[in-house]
């Protein structure tokens, strides 16, 4: 079967053919039907990402396909399921061998792209807005790089839960795309987004996917007693808090990695996924995908995050 691995550390990734894998004790076999692409899976090939598995390995974190063959253990699943996965590794591939305990009966009014597209992005901006910041009806919500793949979902999920949202992004284009997904208001990256927030009556949960600048303008942005999340660092600097600035705000920074909650709690990202599941079989939340490739072109999928071209999500369908 053909599988998209890095082999050696430090190695470029690329297309190879591997044998066909067999599902032990606890674990499914899938054929993978579709695969969701993520800033992590750059930074895996650095080897910068905190999850990243040794050499060699297969990329590909979030899956969705057809249980093609069960291990011994294994009662939720049978031959033919369809399922969702948030692997971590292993999903682009034509087959994968996951654990079935991260396995999720997918429901037949979502497809599978779109299953592909929800894990991460829409996991991580529910658990973050949801368990860690609780955001309440009424309050505003500030995303930065709001319409890039978690931003985005941030923006949806906001506006789900009832807050008044304001997206920052770069350009008319992404501004349109957050606007359609619900954000009440809309700053451009070029503007000064302190200011701007401010005249807006400042921000009581902000969602920073960018860092850096960005982050320090947000934090003197946000009113008292209010939470911030900084969800990532895509503007490549990784902010300092000045903790002084905390006290006489009474702030709150919330760290959040929905990774870590795999190890001590995932029960939690297990009733996430399975609620983003039903909100997108009811037609309540649309993830944004703006280009589905093949296995072959997986290569072209990561230089559109690289170059920042991608607006929400892009999936590889082997």
């Amino acid at each position: 079967m053909l599988a998209y691995r890095i082999a050696t550390k430090g190695e470029a990734p690329r297309l190879c053919e591997i044998d066909l894998p067999h599902p032990q004790v606890g674990q499914v076999r899938v054929a993978i039907k579709a695969c969701g692409l993520n800033f992590a899976d750059l930074l895996m090939q650095k080897g910068t990402y905190q999850d990243t598995p040794p050499a060699p390995f297969t990329q590909g974190m979030e899956v969705a396909g057809v249980v093609d063959a069960i291990g011994p253990g294994v009662a939720h699943l049978k031959a033919g399921d369809r399922t969702a996965v948030y692997a971590g590794q292993g999903g682009l591939a034509e087959y994968g061998v996951f654990d079935a305990e991260r396995a999720i009966p997918l429901p037949d009014a979502v497809s599978f792209e779109e299953a592909a597209a929800i894990q991460i992005a829409y996991g991580t901006s529910h658990l973050a807005l949801d368990h860690r910041a609780r955001l309440q009806a009424g309050e505003t919500l500030l995303v930065t790089g709001a319409a890039g793949g978690v931003g985005l979902t941030a923006v949806e999920i906001g506006k789900l839960m009832g807050a008044t949202v304001i997206a920052q992004a770069r350009g008319a284009d992404k501004l349109a795309v957050a606007k359609a997904a619900g954000a009440d208001h809309l700053i451009d990256a070029s503007e000064d987004l302190r200011t701007r927030v401010k005249e807006l009556g400042g921000a009581d949960v902000v969602y920073d996917a960018i860092g850096g600048d960005v982050f320090k303008a947000a934090f003197r942005a946000t009113n008292p007693e209010g939470r911030l999340l900084p969800i990532g660092f895509a503007g490549g600097d990784v902010p300092q808090i000045p903790a002084n600035h905390l006290l006489v705000k009474n702030l709150t920074v919330i760290g959040f990695y929905i990774g870590g909650y795999l190890t001590f709690r995932p029960q939690i990202v297990r009733h996430s996924f399975e609620t983003l599941f039903r909100w997108c079989a009811e037609g309540r939340i649309k993830p944004h995908i703006s280009h589905v490739l093949p296995l072959s072109e997986t290569e072209k999928g990561l230089q559109l995050l690289r170059d920042r071209k991608a607006t929400g999500k892009v999936v590889i369908t082997p």
